[in-house]
């Protein structure tokens, strides 16, 4: 009798089932794959609009002060980051058990641009970096089940992307009522920043590269205080003319957003060009 189903493992009709069924758990996994990519890219792309909201909320010509701007624009986020975390839901079943480690190259992208949202809306609110705790949190059901558990390093990556957004913030913000004392303040906490993710270069992939960047940024917001400190001492000026000589001063930096139609390294892979690791 077993030597009758040992036999009946070596027909062609049981070789054929076998490659029949990876054929399948191949196709269903690639099927997977491909779902997460689009849900990251639309996760992306979200993103990029939330914080485009945030900057153009914060810094819009009103009557209003910084603060008051930069809380309604957090506010006004904040609906838009739960659109976001409504997409992350929807992937929990592509996610369970070991399912994320397979794929999370995939959720990465997005996930990083999520963070980036997420943290500057939180910036504008508190004036704080929003902790590993809270962002997993709002990747969460309900019952407080997470939908996957969020990486250290996705969540520092992500982090680290906020630094330009907060160089955006300050420059564009820098000659308005208020602006020079918030661009100090910004300055401040992105020389901190850098500090503090600097020690985490070697241990997390990527980081180094985004550093470069963040250390651009600091650049950036310091000449521009600089100049600021420069033009007040040379001219005793009313506030308002003061004002207008700071806007020319910095209409030479980079608050355009431009950078916000960039195709995330992963993804220019896909279309034949660049090194997947690099992303990651």
């Amino acid at each position: 009798m077993a030597s009758s189903q040992t036999h009946s493992l070596h027909t062609k009709e049981a070789v054929i089932d076998l490659f029949d069924h990876f054929r399948e758990e191949l196709d269903e996994q690639n099927d997977r794959r491909e779902r997460l990519i689009k849900s990251s890219r639309d996760i992306t792309n979200l993103s990029k609009r939330c914080i485009f909201l945030l900057h153009r909320v914060a810094t819009e010509d009103t009557k209003e002060d910084l603060e008051t701007r930069a809380l309604r624009a957090a506010k006004q986020g904040w609906g838009k980051l739960r659109d976001i975390q409504r997409i992350f839901a929807s992937m929990k079943c592509e996610l369970e058990g070991d399912l994320y480690w397979r794929h999370q190259k995939s959720v990465s992208p997005g996930l990083q641009e999520y963070i980036e949202a997420l943290s500057f809306a939180h910036y504008l609110e508190h004036e704080t970096l929003i902790s590993y705790q809270a962002v997993q949190q709002t990747l969460c059901d309900e019952a407080g089940t997470p939908y996957f558990p969020l990486t250290i390093s996705d969540y520092l990556l992500g982090l680290s992307d906020l630094t330009g957004e907060l160089m955006r913030y300050a420059i564009s913000a820098i000659s308005r009522k208020g602006g020079r004392a918030k661009a100090s303040d910004i300055c401040a906490f992105v020389r901190h920043c850098k500090a503090d993710f600097e020690g985490m270069c070697p241990r997390v992939r990527g980081l180094s590269k985004k550093q470069s960047v963040t250390n651009q940024s600091l650049q950036k917001i310091e000449d521009a205080a600089y100049t600021i400190a420069v033009r007040s001492s040379e001219y005793d000026l009313p506030s308002d003319i003061l004002d207008d000589i700071v806007a020319r001063s910095i209409s030479g930096y980079d608050n355009s957003h431009s950078n916000y139609d960039r195709k995330p390294e992963r993804w220019r892979d896909r279309d034949g060009s660049g090194d997947e690791d690099e992303y990651y």
